[in-house]
This record gives C-alpha cells, structure tokens and sequence, in this order.
C-alpha cells in the first residue's frame, strides 16, 4: 500500500542507501579480517554504516585507538583506489535529479565515510554530490550517533522532526531515530530494523514540491 511522508529536507546515507559499494566494502574488510585473524562473516556483520576505526575497535577491543586511527587511514587509501564494481542503488540517479531540480537546500549527504572516499565512490556510480555533505571529518561521534543527522537538518536550515533519512544499515538507522526523525530503511538488510518504511529500491520512491516549499515523498 503506497506510503505519503511530508519532509522539509532529506538526509541521504551513501554506502548501501544511494551507492552499491559491497563487493568494495568487502574485498577491503574481509582482507582486514584476515589480516588479523577475524572471521571475515563476523566482520562485514560490524562494518556497515560506521566509520572504519570504530568498527576496528568493536573488532578488537583491546588495540590502541591510535593503532585504529593508523589503519583506517591505510584502509580509507585502499578503498579510495578500489571503485570496482561501485555502482548506483536503482533508481538512485534519477531521485537525486529529481531533488536536485527542487534546489540545492532539500537535501544532503550524511556518510560515515570522509570526504574523498563519498568523492570517489559517487564519482564512480555516475551520482551528483548534493550541496551540503555531512562526511566522517565533520563529525566527532560516528554513526549510530545522531551527530551527523543533526549537523545535516542544521546545514538545511530543518527542525529534525522535519527531516526524513535514508538509510540501509542498523547504525545509520538507530541514528536517525536518535536525532528523533523518521527513516526510510533501503535494501533488504534494513527492514530488520524498524524503519518507519521500508522500500527494495529508491525506485519505490518519488519526491515532489509542496506548495508550501516542502517536500511529499511518495513510497510505494
């Protein structure tokens, strides 16, 4: 049954939500994991939707943080290198045209990956990057930390009960209901997690002005 969410802004997860990064993702990780000696399965149920040094110290509670901050900028090289594969969510091209015609303040990127790794992942899929972006360097707390949602709903000038994310991961989702907005989980792995709604595809979802200069998502 189609599902009608009003919205002032949107705030876009990248990794798994507009971008399909997971052959990436794992070719990345599961070498890590093995490198140290953690099952690879074990790992990739970690990884999504946080930043990389805060999955490694899930992983390995007991290393240094500066040994974690070390890797991960290893790591953010490596996958920076490797677009292989990295490729559009379907239908993630034409919902941010159709955001991009409605102005450049409706909605914006907020990605636990930094800011030349969001660059060249959404360079590879072929996806325009939205005006304002919310990546790991602007944040001190990770996702499932609703930091980076707030920041977002602030960049466009939204009350968080106004905003809607969209997400693919239990991280990225725990921290859109934190900051207190509604979520549109995507993909298969998201309707675990009590999304408000939950679609396979952004081609579930049409986006058009209101006349108050909002926003109606249509889902269904």
């Amino acid at each position: 049954m189609p599902v009608t969410l009003p919205a002032r802004a949107l705030l876009l997860d990248m990794d798994g939500t507009l971008v399909n990064s997971e052959a990436a993702v794992e070719r990345c990780w599961r070498r890590w994991a093995a490198e140290h000696g953690i099952d690879g399965d074990h790992a990739m149920s970690v990884v999504h939707g946080r930043q990389g040094h805060l999955s490694m110290s899930i992983l390995l509670p007991e290393r240094p943080m500066e040994e974690n901050l070390a890797d991960n900028r290893r790591m953010l090289a490596e996958e920076i290198a490797d677009v292989e594969g990295v490729v559009e969510v379907p239908g993630a091209a034409v919902f941010l045209a159709a955001l991009g015609a409605l102005g450049g303040r409706s909605h914006a990127l907020v990605t636990s990956a930094d800011d030349a790794l969001a660059r060249a992942r959404m360079g590879a899929a072929g996806l325009p990057l939205p005006e304002l972006m919310v990546t790991a360097e602007s944040v001190g707390a990770s996702k499932p930390d609703p930091e980076g949602f707030l920041k977002g709903a602030a960049g466009l000038g939204a009350d968080p009960a106004d905003c809607v994310v969209f997400e693919d991961s239990e991280a990225g989702i725990r921290a859109g209901q934190a900051a207190g907005m509604r979520v549109v989980g995507v993909g298969p792995r998201a309707a675990a997690f009590g999304p408000t709604v939950h679609v396979e595809t952004l081609e579930q979802v049409r986006v058009v002005a209101t006349a108050d200069g909002g926003l109606l998502l249509e889902i269904g």
